[in-house]
């Protein structure tokens, strides 16, 4: 009878890798590597040699004949390929190619230069990728709001705290306040964009190398912005990628608020808007409704942005503070996964809210009818009366409870006569306000119109606000245009070294 380390043994095999570490680290990495580190793989080979020959590391001979290998390398096969365990990884399989094709020269591309330094330059290549087009989404999100807030500017609305009705306001003014949370998410994404963008190569292993290497020109040839000076931290410091979990886990977060109240508000009984049919699934057994599957499903999969984002966090935590590549491997995927469904939601997001219909009527009634106005009272009796505050609201508070515990829960129960009687026992004698002042200050639409300040919701002040956004918009998306220039620039620049020495072989 075998033994059960021979069975094991019979299993997994005696030679790297065993069938388990293969199954469940090296063929995941592979199928990850092929499909997202290709072409900056590719991009950093061609730019390293380009280096080498500049510096007089390797001559132009032999880089050609590198260069002419690198191109024989069809990306779409690699895309589309199996995993080989004859090799580790996707760097050793291009390598072994590369060597077969130009020959052991092919071996000096390798000179000053580790898969550690390699490894997070790719890393960061990639994510830098991902993020501008997570940004590009958030923008498209972004000018949805301010369009839908400047069409909402006059649709009247109440505005919640405490999960109760607090006060008039606008639906341009709540979707006005989404687009500056999110204009804050897309600057902290700028930001993590800015610690991405940032090159690692020449740091080699870990303490750069003998070679009189160039470290300032491969970060210029690979379109990185600034130089992660100490070799160091430039193969041990995750923090480029831990500092975009926290971003893309903070802006599902900020999003995720908005969505729980677009559930709510699609509700039948609060009747604010009613969704495009595109976005709404039916019962399979109740004939009437309308399930807001679109809103549901961003609920749950912001949720999960949050979930891979830690991920991404706990697989950090209390990694040594070394090349941590390995592990780096198995993160990046969370990573990505994160980016891709947020981006996803943006758009989504987007298209239920510019599609929607708003119950503009049943929105205004309700704050009509609703204490929600009851604020502007009691500054009104401030202005008008000349009394304090608190006995403005202790007036307007006593008067309210008295109507609920009569149960006429309308603000159109609110008279004079019975302001007047509060009026008579907190501050002794009759307020100096006609019944048309009275109504007025009961108005939801002046309620908002005299919201002047900065921030307000009135019309006046959201119309400069959303002059205001929309220039924002323009800026940041001529960041977003010059950030994709300058990577273009920068591939197009290896591209032309390439043509001048090899031509178009």
């Amino acid at each position: 009878m075998k033994s059960y380390r021979s069975h094991i043994i019979e299993r997994e095999g005696t030679e790297f890798p065993s069938q388990t570490y293969k199954e469940i680290v090296l063929k995941p990495a592979f199928n990850q590597a092929k499909r997202h580190f290709i072409k900056p793989m590719l991009q950093i080979h061609l730019a390293h040699i380009i280096m080498l020959v500049e510096e007089g590391i390797v001559k132009k001979g032999e880089a050609t004949k590198i260069i002419r290998a690198i191109r024989k390398i069809n990306v779409e096969e690699v895309e589309q390929a199996h995993y080989d365990s004859r090799f580790e990884d996707l760097f050793f399989q291009i390598e072994h190619f590369l060597i077969k094709e130009a020959g052991d020269i092919a071996g000096n591309l390798h000179i000053a230069r580790s898969r550690n330094d390699m490894g997070i330059a790719i890393y960061r290549m990639t994510l830098r990728e991902k993020i501008l087009e997570l940004i590009e989404s958030a923008l498209e999100l972004r000018e949805s709001l301010i369009n839908l807030s400047s069409e909402h500017i006059n649709t009247i609305m109440i505005g919640y705290t405490h999960t109760q009705q607090a006060q008039p306001t606008t639906i341009g003014h709540y979707l006005n306040a989404m687009t500056d949370l999110l204009t804050r998410d897309i600057d902290r994404l700028k930001a993590a964009y800015n610690n991405v963008n940032r090159s690692s190569m020449g740091a080699a292993a870990l303490t750069t190398s003998g070679f009189p290497v160039n470290r300032k020109r491969m970060q210029q040839l690979l379109g990185f912005e600034q130089l992660i000076d100490n070799s160091w931290d430039a193969v041990a410091g995750a923090d480029y990628i831990g500092e975009t979990a926290t971003v893309v886990q903070l802006a599902a977060i900020n999003l995720g608020r908005s969505i729980q109240d677009f559930l709510l508000w699609g509700t039948q009984e609060f009747d604010a808007f009613k969704l495009a049919a595109p976005y709404v699934q039916i019962s399979s057994i109740m004939p009437q409704k309308r399930n807001p599957v679109s809103i549901e499903h961003m609920r749950s999969l912001l949720s999960s942005v949050v979930g891979n984002s830690q991920t991404v966090l706990t697989m950090m935590h209390n990694t040594p503070f070394g090349d941590i590549v390995d592990t780096e491997d198995d993160m990046q995927p969370y990573m990505w996964k994160a980016i891709e469904t947020l981006q996803g939601v943006y758009r989504l997001l987007s298209s239920v809210l510019t599609t929607m219909e708003v119950n503009k009527r049943k929105l205004l009634n309700r704050a009509k009818e609703s204490f929600a106005n009851v604020t502007e009272l009691a500054d009104t009796l401030v202005r008008t009366n000349h009394i304090p505050f608190r006995k403005a609201h202790e007036i307007v508070s006593s008067t309210v409870q008295d109507l609920v515990i009569q149960k006429k829960e309308s603000i159109n129960n609110l008279t004079l006569d019975i302001l007047n009687k509060h009026a008579e026992r907190i501050i002794g004698r009759k307020l100096n306000l006609t019944e048309e002042a009275l109504k007025k200050a009961l108005d939801p639409q002046h309620f908002v119109q005299i919201r002047t300040l900065e921030g307000g919701p009135s019309p006046e002040r959201m119309t400069k606000t959303i002059e205001i956004r929309e220039k924002e918009q323009q800026q940041l998306q001529q960041w977003l245009k010059g950030k994709y220039q300058f990577l273009q620039t920068a591939c197009r620049s290896i591209e032309n070294i390439v043509k001048e020495w090899i031509g178009n072989n």
